[in-house]
């Protein structure tokens, strides 16, 4: 979901106080706090007995944002993942245990969808990050150079912390798993402060709720609606939701071109679809929000069967796909007639 700082920091304090407080939790207050890290802002607002004890958590777990983007960040020369970019070609590279395990957990949802979802795209981004700047449309002999250094079966991971990468040019980018697997820690930091409610967003692309506002049984969250008619909703209660869609291209410029490659094409991804995934962590939901946009709701509703989650794709012209095998989605007043392969 894309909204601005302002509007993202209304809607959590909105959605924490929707709840309000049932008499047996008179005693507990909200408390927010938020951090300008990965790109965007991260806020968390959790309800706690002790205004200070709940400071101290939030501040607690933004600061472990900011050390999980110290390790995965592609911008920060410094940082773990640049490292391993820049040395890990046919030798093993010792990592720190956070980028082996998001590197891992990526690589198992490349064989879910057979490499839709993949990681190593990392030189296709970049091409096409150029094309954006103003260079010209890559050329097919371009695409060619760029298409040998993509494959994740290429990532080889040795237990417990080593990588290696088998192509000379082969290099990684995480930002589509990376701040779902931000939110998972901060949300383990919360928890072990002793926090049993409280909503984390990283920019309105991700939200994991932790219990549910005083008073209520869960979280009550909208969901991302370019067609601003249907207010798809979902009730969250110890769970995840990420919202992936393909970048406008009023917003580029060009319509060519855009932040999500296809990895079989090296193309940017031509979809007016925006998805959103309810899963059981930011780390699934965020890497499935990706890899349905990019699989497309056919196979996408069948992979999310399997995996017992539920996704709704909506068009800014209302057209939907959804599947609940997890948290049901609702829609509000507008709800749209049923289509053809909509699983309720």
């Amino acid at each position: 979901m894309r909204c601005g700082k302002g509007a993202a920091v209304a809607v959590l304090i909105s959605v924490a106080l929707s709840g309000g407080a049932s008499s047996q939790n008179a005693s507990q207050v909200l408390v927010y706090g938020k951090k300008y890290v990965m790109g965007t802002v991260f806020e968390i607002a959790a309800y706690d007995e002790s205004p200070e004890h709940a400071s101290g958590a939030i501040e607690n777990a933004l600061e472990e944002v900011v050390r999980v983007d110290a390790l995965l960040s592609d911008y920060k020369p410094e940082s773990a993942l640049s490292q391993l970019n820049h040395s890990g070609h046919f030798r093993a590279q010792k990592v720190p245990p956070d980028l082996y395990r998001v590197i891992e957990e990526a690589l198992q949802f490349s064989r879910l969808t057979d490499g839709k979802f993949d990681i190593s795209v990392a030189p296709w981004v970049d091409l096409w990050k150029a094309a954006l700047a103003g260079d010209a449309i890559p050329s097919p002999e371009q695409q060619n150079r760029v298409r040998d250094c993509v494959g994740y079966a290429k990532i080889e991971l040795t237990a417990p912390d080593q990588i290696t990468f088998h192509s000379p040019c082969l290099r990684l980018d995480l930002g589509s798993i990376g701040k779902g697997y931000a939110v998972d820690r901060a949300a383990e930091i919360l928890r072990n402060w002793g926090i049993h409610d409280a909503l984390i967003n990283a920019g309105g692309s991700t939200l994991l709720a932790i219990g549910a506002p005083p008073g209520k049984g869960a979280w009550l969250l909208h969901l991302r609606d370019p067609s601003g008619v249907l207010d798809p909703q979902v009730m969250l209660n110890n769970q995840s939701v990420s919202t992936s869609e393909q970048t406008p291209s009023s917003l580029l410029g060009k319509e060519s071109a855009g932040h999500i490659i296809d990895p079989d094409t090296g193309m940017p991804l031509r979809t007016d679809f925006a998805v959103s995934v309810i899963a059981n962590t930011g780390t699934e939901s965020d890497a499935l929000s990706t890899s349905l946009l990019l699989v497309g709701p056919e196979r996408g509703k069948v992979l999310a069967s399997h995996l017992h989650v539920s996704a709704v794709w909506i068009s800014p012209q209302a057209k939907t796909e959804i599947i609940s095998a997890g948290p049901k989605i609702q829609f509000g007043a507008h709800r749209p007639a049923a289509q053809p392969g909509n699983i309720p």
